[in-house]
């Protein structure tokens, strides 16, 4: 479904990288869908899309993790030192920690599942692109690292947290994590008694001070 947005909103320019057209074919599909998205250029590899950024820079990059001749880490890694500028979202199949927490390390923004609705991958780019970060429900369990103190968050609050921080409502967290909005407002209290934080700026200082997430 075609969004009808402000007439002022920035154009977010972006390049689709998979090795796989079949895959590139279905997100160009959602992304024409979105006004203020304009895919300048697609690669089918880490060379080719490396060489496009340096050429283009986009605003953005999809990228995913599994490519014959570069990984998508390891593009990431060389567009943080060539293109700085060029924001990375990870858009992988694979929900394993290892790589979730190895593309935090490499620079990348985001993380979202393939399989994810068209409106949560829009709601990540636009999370992205405007200089924040985005991660699918179900990879965030990979952002965290459970310490030992008498205030410790339980694994669901950590969850809630991360997509606190990333400016969702306890509606919408609600709706991510498939559960009440009652049940979200509770974990949000139970958060605010423990850390005395209730604000999504003060959610992100401090899950970066836990180094769940990159600045």
């Amino acid at each position: 479904m075609t969004r009808i947005l402000p007439p002022n909103k920035p154009r977010v320019r972006l390049i689709l990288v998979d090795d796989h057209p079949l895959v590139r074919d279905g997100l160009k599909a959602r992304l024409a869908a979105v006004p203020q998205f304009e895919l300048i250029g697609e690669a089918g590899g880490g060379a080719e899309a490396l060489n496009l950024a340096e050429i283009h820079k986009p605003d953005l990059m999809l990228v995913d993790i599994s490519m014959k001749d570069m990984n998508g880490i390891r593009l990431t890694e060389l567009l943080r030192n060539r293109c700085p500028n060029v924001k990375v979202l990870i858009l992988s199949m694979y929900d394993n920690n290892e790589y979730v927490t190895s593309a935090m390390r490499a620079g990348a923004k985001g993380y979202v599942l393939k399989d994810a609705g068209s409106q949560e991958i829009i709601a990540a780019i636009d999370a992205v692109a405007a200089g924040g970060s985005y991660y699918s429900a179900a990879v965030a369990s990979a952002l965290v690292a459970p310490k030992i103190t008498n205030d410790s968050l339980t694994d669901r609050e950590r969850e809630v947290l991360m997509l606190l921080a990333q400016g969702l409502s306890n509606k919408a967290v609600a709706k991510q994590l498939d559960i009440s909005v009652r049940t979200a407002e509770a974990h949000r209290l139970s958060m605010r008694r423990k850390l005395g934080i209730d604000t999504a700026a003060g959610l992100v200082k401090y899950a970066i001070a836990q180094g769940w997430i990159k600045s």
